[in-house]
C-alpha cells in the first residue's frame, strides 16, 4: 500500500542544515509516509550524513541536476505516496505531531490540496514570528494574485495533480507550481496548523530580486499584466504606509 504522505528533501552541500530536517521528519508520530532525499551530487559532508541515517530514508539520489526545480521533478518521478510535502534543508516541521494531526483532520475526505501556516526560525531552531503574508481561509489559484500566500513547505497537494516544475523559471518555479496545481484543484483544506518551520536568510538580495521579477512575470502571465502592474502599484503603497508607521511608533 502507497504512503499518505510523500516527504521530499532536495540538497547540495547541505551540510549541516539536513540534520534538523531529518531529526524532524524521523520524530514524526505519524509514520505513514516515505522520505525521500534527492541530492545533486554534493562535495560536502552531505551524502555522509544520509548514509550514516539510510535506514530512515525510502529512496535516495545523488547525481548533477540542473539546479533545485530539475532536483524536484526527479523527485516527483519516483515518490509513492498519496501528497507531496516538499522540506527544504534546514526547514522542518512545526511539531511532532503534525502530520498525525493533518490525517485526523482529513479523515476519509481527500481534498486536492492541503495547507498551513508557516513560522519562521533561526538557526538554532527559535521562533522569530509568523511568515508576513498569511493563509487565506479558502484557497484558490487567484488568491496568489496577492503573492504566494502559502508557503512551500506548508502546501500539500496531491501526487496526482503534480505536473512538472518549468525549469525556465530558475527562482520562482515553485510559484508557478503551484498556481497550476490549483487551477485543477476543486478542494482545498485549511488545516488552521503551523505546517511547518522555516529556516530565515540564505537568499541573497541579488537573488530575491530576480526571484520578485520571476512571481511578476508569472502573475501576469496568470492575472493579466495590466491588472498585475495595478496590483504592484497598490504593493508599494502599502509598504510605504507601513514603513511609515513603523518609524512613526519607534
Amino acid at each position: 500500500m502507497n504512503p499518505l504522505f510523500s516527504i521530499i528533501t532536495v540538497t547540495y552541500n547541505a551540510g549541516d542544515l539536513l540534520i534538523p530536517t531529518m531529526d524532524s521528519v524521523s520524530s514524526q508520530t505519524c509514520r505513514d509516509y516515505e522520505y525521500v532525499i534527492v541530492d545533486g551530487k554534493s562535495k560536502d559532508h552531505t551524502l555522509q550524513i544520509i548514509e550514516s541515517r539510510k535506514d530512515e530514508v525510502s529512496a535516495f539520489i545523488s547525481e548533477p541536476d540542473k539546479g533545485i526545480y530539475d532536483a524536484m521533478n526527479k523527485a516527483l518521478q519516483i515518490t509513492r505516496g498519496e501528497y507531496i510535502l516538499f522540506m527544504n534543508a534546514g526547514d522542518t516541521f512545526h511539531s511532532p505531531e503534525t502530520l498525525s494531526l493533518i490525517r485526523e483532520q482529513i479523515g476519509d475526505q481527500r481534498p486536492d490540496v492541503i495547507y498551513g501556516e508557516t513560522a519562521i526560525v533561526g538557526e538554532d531552531g527559535h521562533f522569530i514570528g509568523m511568515r508576513r503574508l498569511r493563509t487565506p481561509e479558502t484557497l484558490t489559484w487567484k488568491s496568489f494574485k496577492q503573492g504566494m500566500l502559502v508557503c512551500h513547505q506548508s502546501f500539500m497537494p496531491k501526487r496526482i495533480l503534480c505536473e512538472p516544475y518549468n525549469l525556465k523559471y530558475r527562482y520562482s518555479a515553485d510559484f508557478d507550481w503551484c498556481i497550476r496545481i490549483l487551477k485543477k484543484s476543486r478542494q482545498t483544506f485549511n488545516t488552521h496548523l503551523i505546517i511547518s518551520n522555516f529556516l530565515e536568510g540564505g537568499v541573497s538580495t541579488s537573488q530575491r530580486k530576480k526571484s520578485l521579477n520571476e512571481r511578476y512575470e508569472i502573475m501576469a502571465t496568470y492575472y493579466g499584466r495590466i491588472p498585475t502592474i495595478l496590483r504592484h502599484i497598490w504593493f508599494a503603497i502599502r509598504f510605504g504606509f507601513a514603513k511609515y508607521i513603523t518609524r512613526k511608533v519607534n
